[in-house]
């Protein structure tokens, strides 16, 4: 079983590679069109809210996965997927789930904005840091030789020029931007959806075998870091609107940048590529169902911490 799945490949072709380039940087593209500098003013005014999201999701969420692989002990490749996700920034859907969880949006949007930059140099220290450190992913990291310049390259590509952009857009024409964020956000994120199923659905047979070991991980995971976030914000002693923005940003996580990474530096490593694909999927499932029990319930007027 796991020679089968370590040595798996989920293969794409240089053109479909470059297509979904495209569509996650226009999904971020999207994102920076509802994102103004005013945002980045919040890490100025409550310093404290800020920089406990970031280290929750930076720092606390890499920490508890590694601990979390040291007692499950998953399947190398799986366990190399595991801390691929937590070293990626927050999700594409994180301010909407933290709308509909009547959580603060304005925190939401300050953590993507901030957690988008930071990736760009943290999510390649973060994965080559804890993957090295245990021993069976470690080998894999050594087998691939990945050049940490090389992927900060990427991800700036990917992140840090679309938020640029679309920042700008937002400064220079913000109705224009506001109207072209809904097309951009929904079709370019479906787009993607549709082409990593399709990769799903060419490699279905190894998929099919792997579909409950892979589940159950991902659910436990996804758990532990809503968890995270939740108990450290709760911890910190803030207001229930930020409590509730922290946990979202630590729990919903962009899967589909970690997939281009695998697909780019790890040739779609099958264990790594099956569990961020389940990760993406299900944490739409679970941040709705966060989002279902939290909107119905009121928060009273409270001071944000």
């Amino acid at each position: 079983m796991e020679q089968i799945i370590d040595n798996f490949h989920i293969n794409f072709d240089a053109s479909t590679l470059w297509t979904l380039n495209a569509a996650l940087a226009l999904v971020m593209f999207g994102i920076a069109l509802e994102i103004s500098i005013s945002d980045f003013k919040q890490l100025f005014k409550k310093p404290t809210i800020v920089l406990t999201g970031v280290f929750s999701q930076f720092i606390l969420l890499p920490l508890v996965t590694f601990l979390l692989i040291i007692v499950i002990k998953p399947l190398p490749s799986i366990a190399l997927g595991m801390v691929m996700v937590a070293a990626c920034p927050g999700g594409n859907i994180s301010n909407f789930i933290t709308h509909l969880s009547k959580g603060n949006a304005a925190l939401s949007v300050t953590l993507t904005a901030i957690a988008t930059l930071l990736a760009i140099v943290m999510t390649p220290l973060n994965l080559q840091f804890w993957g090295s450190l245990y021993e069976p992913t470690g080998v894999l990291l050594r087998e691939v030789s990945i050049s940490p310049f090389e992927m900060i390259k990427l991800v700036s590509l990917l992140l840090g020029l679309p938020l640029i952009l679309g920042m700008w857009l937002n400064y220079l024409k913000p109705k224009l931007a506001l109207q072209l964020a809904r097309f951009f956000k929904v079709t370019s994120l479906l787009f993607f959806v549709a082409l990593i199923f399709l990769a799903l659905y060419k490699n279905k047979a190894i998929f099919l075998d792997y579909v409950f070991y892979v589940f159950w991980i991902v659910v436990l995971h996804n758990l532990i870091a809503f968890l995270t976030g939740f108990s450290l914000a709760k911890a910190m002693g803030f207001s229930k609107e930020n409590i509730r923005s922290i946990t979202i940003e630590t729990g919903i996580q962009n899967s589909g940048l970690g997939l281009l990474l695998i697909f780019t530096f790890f040739d779609g490593l099958g264990g790594m590529a099956l569990l961020t694909a389940f990760w993406g999927i299900w944490h739409l499932v679970s941040g709705l169902l966060l989002a279902s029990v939290w909107g119905y319930k009121p928060i009273k007027k409270e001071e944000l911490v």
